[in-house]
């Protein structure tokens, strides 16, 4: 039998290796703790039970899951949403190393937020809101995981948790957007203006002033879909990147900019098709493919302003001290000059 060589280096564990060791460890605690997996099942069943038993909502004919299936296939704009327990999966998935070395020890303040979610779910039934029954999924998933594993494990979960609101579908919001068209024309007329292209931009149409072609920014070019997928990008992104809470917030804030650099980006590069090549291809089949421009342009934005945040201005402007020690010409700390050959 051979032995392993001392400067081997260890293999790391394949996933299904990780995994299987995630189940040891889970079927070590539930039998360290049949109380508490009991009411883990409890608090899953109860969860189930909410959301795929009554039909509370469109006349006491869907469950919520059917309503939010329903609305999230109902429209490009929604699409997204059908992801976010995916994601929210992924997020926890991601810090299981800091889940793994946690101490888990139950605190009953989770009830609280439990509870909160409870009550949420019977306010939406009694009003007959499905959204806030969506709303009510991240505070039943929060508090579930507070009380059985207590405060530690709770703050780890906390953001996959409260990521769980972007399933709401948000189109009650869509003619709030509707202004982002005028800044997108607008931004887009400045820069081919600047350029020496001479567009007129009035309201949400770009006109050439040779006529040449006419363009009209629809809700799709800047409306909630986009607004709304660069949210939860920027959200994934400063909850991975960003080592401190404050700085998590300022970069998220900057998400409806993200989303107005990345549209305008897309639309200035149809006005250039238009212009330099044919506009009867800029407007079909370049127009058409053009969104997937939206993301290098909003990524980069993003990007650049979280580097911006993590500057240390403070050492930036801390002038360099000078080195101790001899010059060619000066004296040295035993008072003595020495010479210097070149």
């Amino acid at each position: 039998m051979t032995e392993p060589s001392p400067n081997s280096q260890p293999t790391e564990p394949t996933l299904l290796e990780d995994l299987a060791g995630d189940l040891a460890l889970l079927k070590d605690w539930t039998l360290q703790n049949p109380l508490q997996a009991l009411l883990g099942v409890v608090f899953l069943v109860t969860l189930g039970s909410f959301f795929t038993i009554p039909k509370l909502f469109v006349n006491g004919s869907q469950t919520t899951l059917h309503w939010a299936l329903s609305a999230w296939s109902g429209g490009e704009n929604q699409s997204h949403s059908s992801m976010v327990p995916l994601i929210s999966l992924f997020l926890v998935w991601y810090h299981r190393d800091e889940i793994r070395k946690t101490p888990k020890v139950g605190s009953n303040r989770g009830l609280i937020y439990f509870l909160a979610g409870v009550f949420l779910f019977v306010l939406s039934a009694r009003c007959l809101q499905p959204r806030m029954a969506l709303f009510s999924v991240p505070f039943l998933a929060y508090g579930a995981v507070y009380y059985l594993w207590g405060a530690r494990m709770a703050k780890i979960v906390l953001f996959p948790c409260g990521f769980l609101i972007f399933m709401i579908p948000f189109g009650v919001v869509e003619q709030a957007t509707f202004r982002l068209q005028f800044v997108i024309t607008g931004i887009v007329g400045f820069l081919t203006n600047l350029l020496g292209i001479k567009i007129n931009a009035l309201g949400t149409t770009l006109t050439a002033a040779d006529g040449s072609f006419n363009f009209e920014i629809a809700e799709g070019c800047s409306g909630i879909r986009s607004l709304t997928a660069m949210t939860m990008l920027t959200a994934i992104y400063s909850h991975l990147t960003q080592d401190r809470t404050w700085k998590m917030a300022v970069v998220l804030c900057g998400s409806a900019v993200f989303a107005i650099i990345g549209n305008a980006g897309r639309i200035f590069t149809v006005v250039l098709v238009a212009r330099f090549y044919d506009p009867n291809f800029a407007a079909g089949i370049y127009h058409d493919y053009s969104g997937y421009l939206f993301f290098p342009f909003a990524l980069a934005a993003m990007i650049g302003f979280s580097k911006l945040v993590n500057i240390d201005f403070h050492k930036a402007v801390t002038p360099i001290p000078a080195p101790q020690g001899p010059t060619p010409d000066g004296p040295h700390q035993d008072g003595k000059v020495k010479t210097y050959d070149y």
